[in-house]
């Protein structure tokens, strides 16, 4: 499928996403929503497809949010309308059952940010830098920023980069926990790929599993997500693949697992 807005390629068992509004410095449009949205849905069911990494390029990853489609909201249901539009393209991220990763290079600002928090993980480059910037314009950030940040990073991480609305950098979002690797300026995508390669060695329902238990069990009491890992183990220990893995594992060979 043609895009507008964004570029596809998939390099081995990685299924790149990158963001292609030059002219806006990447910044990220209802229409670009919706078309990576499309891309993940047509890559659920695909084996082939290892994991989702995101990308802005070598130069940044994103400004944030197109702002002139910002400026339009002057009224509740307006907000109500264009933040849910946010929010089902990060929750779709978020459900997908494949890895995303967020490779960064560059700039990675406020509605930028937000997208790269919806992301399973993030590798920046060495001269990135992350911010909300919203306090400097007398907002507030409105795709996730407030919840997902500060589940990342911790309360007062995140308040600190709320308040000051000024960037950090990639030393300092390494340190935090905002971004789960550090590697030199122009290899983050690279990266990327080659966590991509290596999940593929493993089970894709375990992968999508894990991922699956910790998103949601992270919005439940201790109590309930513990019942709730229990229903998932117990699922995955019918499948055609944990067999696989336990005889590969007993017999010292690789594992060839199927996704089912």
């Amino acid at each position: 499928m043609s895009y507008q807005t964004i570029k596809t390629r998939q390099e081995g068992p990685a299924l790149i996403i990158e963001l292609n509004r030059p002219e806006r410095r990447n910044a990220i449009s209802e229409q670009m929503m919706d078309e990576i949205i499309s891309v993940c849905h047509d890559m659920e069911d695909r084996k082939d497809v290892s994991a989702l990494i995101l990308s802005g390029g070598d130069k940044y990853f994103s400004a944030g949010a197109d702002l002139t489609e910002a400026f339009q909201v002057s009224s509740a249901q307006q907000g109500r309308r264009y933040f849910s539009h946010w929010h089902r393209l990060n929750d779709t991220l978020e459900q997908s059952s494949k890895p995303v990763i967020a490779a960064i290079e560059g700039f990675c600002m406020t509605g930028g940010l937000e997208l790269a928090l919806a992301a399973d993980l993030r590798v920046a480059g060495e001269s990135a830098t992350f911010a909300i910037t919203s306090a400097r314009i007398g907002t507030v950030a409105g795709a996730g920023g407030t919840q997902r940040l500060p589940r990342v990073v911790g309360l007062s991480n995140a308040l600190d980069m709320l308040f000051s609305a000024e960037p950090i950098d990639s030393r300092e979002a390494l340190r935090i926990g905002l971004i789960n690797r550090r590697v030199g300026d122009g290899e983050a995508l690279g990266t990327a790929v080659s966590l991509a390669n290596h999940y593929a060695t493993r089970a894709p329902l375990s992968l999508a599993f894990v991922k699956r238990a910790v998103h949601r069990g992270m919005q439940m009491d201790l109590a309930s997500a513990i019942e709730f890992e229990t229903m998932l183990v117990t699922t995955v220990y019918g499948t055609a693949d944990k067999a696989e893995g336990i005889s590969a594992f007993l017999e010292k060979r690789a594992a060839k697992f199927t996704g089912e």
